[in-house]
């Protein structure tokens, strides 16, 4: 098949989302597709001459992508860095190589990659891409309403409350009390994440996430153990705990070697695991998503539990989740990538198959 990966963007995953790319790219490659990787924003800017030939190049394609930072990247000179300086999300040749592509993999995270955004132009120009369709990505990427939508479904969530920039900062953190954990509402990575104890930590960990957004999360924090799960077409795959070194599960342990332990099947007894699952698919369900999604959660000392938020287009990182639960079950980092390739088609009622290397136009 051809495939474009798409990866980078200027959001402040964009470090991440180019080591998923990376790895994703390399998997397809090493399973016989005619595999690109494109930097969304950055686009093909080199690229002069006819593109008909460009999946079938001898060329890798991942070769100037370097690992991820313990910080989140400098997004201005990323934009300084493009040479058109042109506003359009899209940088040169990408929209071109994605029509010409069987399908998009999409390898973003954050803002205008998970926020449904670029879904959405795909729809409109029928280009196809894995993952989640546009309207469970917006709803998926906004906290807020992701809180809603799970009490809706009786899916339990931590207590919390939305706050907009230039409310009046109110004491106890609203009544919510501390320690709380504030953060961007569309934000990922836990990047602009604060846990604060007193009204002036709260004060400051206010400033931190409006220094990304205008709107801000805040919720009790839940001293407990942290879990995710992977959903492939509505099924749970295995719980897989995550326990920090040191602090919480912020950017530096999500994606530093060695931070966090992760252990998969987590040690948990078989009835948490059986309501974690279904609360994970009923959030799958609630938030329409499509192909695979990944589910977070937090329980307490008396196991209760508590979503934490929805990803729509988890990472495929050395150390990310969805790989490590995949493994569980017998299915490498390869198959994995095709499976997710096979079971995003789904939605467009085709299959690998359609799409053999004999000239047939899919």
């Amino acid at each position: 098949m051809k495939i474009v990966v798409l990866a980078g963007g200027i959001s402040t995953e964009r470090d991440v989302s180019l080591i998923t790319g990376t790895m994703v790219y390399r998997a397809l490659k090493s399973k016989g597709h005619d595999a690109i990787l494109v930097d969304v924003f950055m686009g093909l800017e080199e690229e002069t001459g006819d593109l008909s030939g460009i999946f079938t190049e001898d060329r890798d394609w991942s070769g100037n992508i370097g690992g991820i930072r313990e910080k989140d990247p400098d997004i201005s000179k990323i934009r300084a860095a493009r040479k058109d300086q042109s506003e359009n999300m899209f940088g040169a040749h990408v929209l071109d190589v994605c029509r010409m592509a069987d399908i998009v993999f999409m390898a973003l995270h954050g803002s205008n990659g998970e926020d449904g955004r670029i879904q959405a132009a795909f729809d409109l120009m029928g280009i196809r891409y894995t993952g989640c369709g546009y309207v469970s990505s917006a709803l998926s990427m906004d906290k807020g309403l992701t809180r809603k939508f799970l009490e809706m479904e009786q899916i339990p969530v931590a207590r919390g409350m939305l706050v907009r920039k230039g409310q009046p900062i109110q004491q106890n953190a609203g009544g919510i009390g501390y320690p709380c954990i504030v953060k961007p509402c569309c934000g990922g990575s836990s990047v602009g994440v604060s846990v604060a104890g007193n009204d002036e930590e709260y004060r400051q960990a206010l400033d931190v996430a409006f220094s990304f957004e205008d709107q801000v999360v805040v919720e009790q924090f839940i001293k407990g153990r942290e879990f995710s799960i992977g959903v492939i077409e509505g099924k749970a795959l295995p719980i897989i705990e995550i326990a920090p070194l040191e602090g919480f599960y912020d950017y530096k342990n999500k994606y530093q070697a060695g931070s966090t332990v992760e252990t998969c099947p987590a040690r948990i007894s078989a009835g948490l695991t059986e309501r974690m699952q279904s609360y994970a698919e009923a959030a799958y369900r609630v938030l329409g998503m499509q192909a695979y999604a990944r589910i977070d959660f937090l329980t307490n000392e008396k196991e209760e539990i508590f979503c934490l938020e929805a990803n729509t287009l988890p990472g495929m990182t050395p150390t990310s989740l969805l790989p490590q639960e995949a493994a569980v079950l017998g299915i490498g980092f390869e198959d994995l990538c095709e499976k997710l390739v096979e079971v995003s088609l789904a939605k467009y009622g085709k299959t690998m198959a359609d799409f053999q290397k004999d000239g047939k136009d899919a």
